[in-house]
């Protein structure tokens, strides 16, 4: 996986002196890695308090918005938002749970090589109603052999590239349809292979999360969700890219 470049405006965070960095170390693909914040904020005026996010499940992404209201001081915000957004889940969850067939759903992190998801990214499949076989529940994402995606038979592929959007992961699906028998999976033989924009969805840990929960449920059953589904070939957050 390749490794992203980030500039951080020094002089103007200067200028601006925070009291507050919220940083993590999850990834340096798609974010500022740790160490560079951490260094930068020991020569800022103050200095700021760096605050690391590092949450691995749908809890912790919830969990961490209730410490960001905690240090910034205002935790009667955390109160509200929470609560809307545990209420968005558990209408998935539920309207998910009546629902017999468990569609077979490939969360991509990467494409080339392949990486499978991690961390919240298999919770995700599962509230919204699918099995991901081969993400790795509350663990990172890892690289994975393609003819393991040609063992498990996916029946939905979503396209979640770290630190994409969407039509930098409609670019990169014309890689996925060179690997080797890539036709013979149920997902290609039946169009359903979608792109998202991951960099501001799927791999963000915060309040957005629950949107990614909902264009999953979208994807996984759409006569179910038919508010969440797929509408517009120019829909900035999905895109069907592999509809026959």
């Amino acid at each position: 996986m390749k490794t992203a470049r980030f500039i951080i405006d020094k002089p103007l965070l200067r200028e601006l002196r925070p009291d507050v960095i919220l940083t993590q170390k999850l990834c340096d693909v798609c974010a500022v890695g740790y160490g560079t914040v951490a260094r930068l904020a020991e020569t800022l005026p103050g200095p700021p308090q760096v605050v690391n996010l590092e949450p691995s499940s749908l809890s912790d992404v919830l969990d961490d918005i209730r410490r960001v209201a905690k240090v910034c001081d205002v935790p009667e915000r955390a109160d509200k938002l929470l609560a809307k957004l545990l209420k968005r889940v558990e209408v998935v969850r539920q309207r998910a749970g009546c629902i017999a067939n468990r569609t077979r759903c490939f969360l991509m992190e990467w494409v080339d090589p392949p990486f499978c998801s991690g961390h919240w990214g298999p919770e995700l499949v599962e509230i919204a109603g699918g099995y991901d076989p081969l993400g790795r529940t509350h663990q990172p994402s890892v690289q994975i052999d393609w003819q393991e995606v040609l063992d498990a038979r996916p029946e939905v592929i979503v396209l979640a590239f770290c630190g994409y959007d969407v039509e930098l992961a409609r670019r990169d699906y014309q890689l996925l349809q060179r690997f080797s028998d890539f036709d013979s999976l149920p997902a290609a033989r039946r169009g359903e292979i979608y792109a998202v924009d991951a960099s501001a969805y799927f791999a963000r840990p915060g309040p957005r999360i629950v949107d990614s929960l909902e264009i999953l449920a979208g994807i996984l059953h759409a006569e179910d969700f038919p508010e969440f589904a797929p509408r517009r070939s120019d829909d900035a957050r999905v895109v069907r890219v592999g509809m026959k």
